[in-house]
């Protein structure tokens, strides 16, 4: 219960106590067994500490990913009720992304890589979608649509566009002439050609609405307007070969709301867009571990400026910590979207209750990375007996409650590897902005970018 707008959250706060029943989970080990559980290391440098923590992490998608699709399940507990068969699409694309990383640093063969991928596609291949897009869960074994709220049983445009920015950056670095790399860039083309971008304008409205359902239509009733973490989907959805929108979607429809333009300045930084202090972190993560933000700019923003600021903005805030909760300062920040002692919320400088969570501050690596750092040595050397475990670090903690939680959250976890690795190398970066599609599409919306 992530990647949702500040908004779209705060509606739909109970909308995961759904009475799935709860199924063992096949935990059993891969052939990858150099990635093994370790405990806390002393006297690492920056960047083996960097390997450490991205390769524990990766076990959540290695190790923990579902037996049959191969895809990410939701979370590793049974909050709200989630069985261990609840894979999510978007955490998924972000587990891919994740996937491409440890096999370039070596930590999986690359024929391991190959046949998990084709694991993937060859189960999203058969499971349900809804004019070319895909619900938000899935059933990890039938690949049925498993409701996310009571009328959200259908389309989910944003978790799509999350799961597509991992699959085309699967298909840009699997690109051996091989059969089984052919079949997989061949089947990821072929979903991609089928996501029907343009219906999801609600009869040629000018914004996407997130969700259709073939059984409750558009009853959800949620046009993306930005500024939050659905750039991604605008941008994909320009993209499209077969069904894509118009550049007057985006101009009309996201750039279009009254939390878009901001300008003001914030601990004496300005920032452009969004809400005031900018929201979660998630909003200048999640559509950018494909998204290279170094030299994106439109008529709108400079985003390397916009994710920058957003993120001093949220640091500075934890430094400065009005309502004085235990433990924030300058080694410990990071407000996002995470689990809470009795739920979930969306954390941010405007709803701060006392929870820090690891992936705000360790997926800000390309834009604070001295702050990152000092973060990422708190929480290992001075938290770590409290908060760092078989897939790295938990989701949250609260000082002031003495809660460490124990749940580990793909759409959490994810970000960790690859924004680390954006930082470290950009292989995603790289990727992601050497699709032909993305570069049209950018263009198109009248976007400057570097590759």
């Amino acid at each position: 219960m992530k990647r949702l707008t500040v908004i779209y959250l705060l509606l739909f706060t109970a909308i995961c106590n759904i009475g799935f029943g709860q199924k063992k989970a096949n935990l059993t080990p891969t052939k990858a067994q150099e990635i093994k559980t370790v405990g806390i290391i002393k006297n690492l440098s920056d960047s083996v500490l960097l390997d450490v923590v991205q390769k524990q992490t990766f076990r959540y998608f290695w190790d923990y990913g579902h037996p049959v699709s191969g895809l990410a399940r939701e979370r590793s507990n049974n909050a709200f009720e989630t069985s261990t068969d609840v894979v999510t699409t978007g955490g998924s694309g972000f587990g891919i992304m994740g996937i491409i990383t440890a096999t370039n640093r070596k930590w999986i063969t690359h024929d391991e890589a190959v046949d998990r991928m084709l694991k993937i596609v060859n189960f999203l291949w058969k499971a349900d979608a809804f004019h070319g897009a895909f619900p938000h869960w899935l059933d990890g074994t039938t690949g049925k649509v498993i409701r996310f709220g009571r009328k959200d049983d259908g389309a989910d445009l944003v978790e799509t566009a999350y799961l597509f920015q991992g699959l085309l950056c699967a298909r840009q670095y699997f690109s051996a002439n091989t059969p089984k790399e052919t079949d997989l860039r061949n089947k990821i083309n072929w979903m991609w050609d089928d996501i029907e971008w343009s219906w999801f304008t609600r009869e040629g409205r000018e914004a996407l609405y997130w969700h259709w359902s073939p059984n409750n239509g558009w009853a959800m009733n949620f046009p993306i307007h930005g500024f939050n973490e659905c750039l991604i989907t605008y941008v994909l959805a320009a993209s499209g070969d077969r069904y894509p929108v118009t550049a007057d979607v985006y101009h009309r429809g996201w750039a279009q709301s009254n939390f878009f333009n901001n300008g003001k300045t914030f601990y004496g930084f300005k920032l452009p867009l969004g809400f005031d202090y900018g929201g979660p972190l998630f909003f200048s993560q999640y559509s950018f571990l494909g998204l290279n933000p170094k030299g994106l700019k439109d008529r709108y923003a400079d985003y390397w400026e916009q994710n920058t600021n957003h993120t001093l903005i949220n640091h500075a805030y934890c430094v400065d910590n009005p309502k004085h909760f235990k433990g924030y300062g300058e080694n410990c920040w990071g407000l996002t979207a995470s689990d809470i002692k009795d739920g979930y919320t969306a954390s941010s400088p405007t709803n701060d209750v006392g929870v820090i969570a690891p992936t705000a501050a360790l997926s800000a690596f390309p834009y604070t990375p001295q702050f990152s750092m000092k973060a990422l040595r708190h929480f290992y050397y001075d938290l770590g007996d409290k908060i760092w475990g078989e897939y790295g670090f938990v989701d949250a903690f609260n000082e002031g409650q003495n809660w460490y939680a124990k749940s580990y959250l793909a759409i959490d976890q994810g970000p960790i590897i690859v924004m680390i690795e954006n930082y470290r190398s950009g292989l995603l970066w790289k990727l992601f902005m050497s699709c032909p599609e993305v570069q049209r599409g950018l263009k198109k919306l009248d976007f400057q970018y570097s590759l």
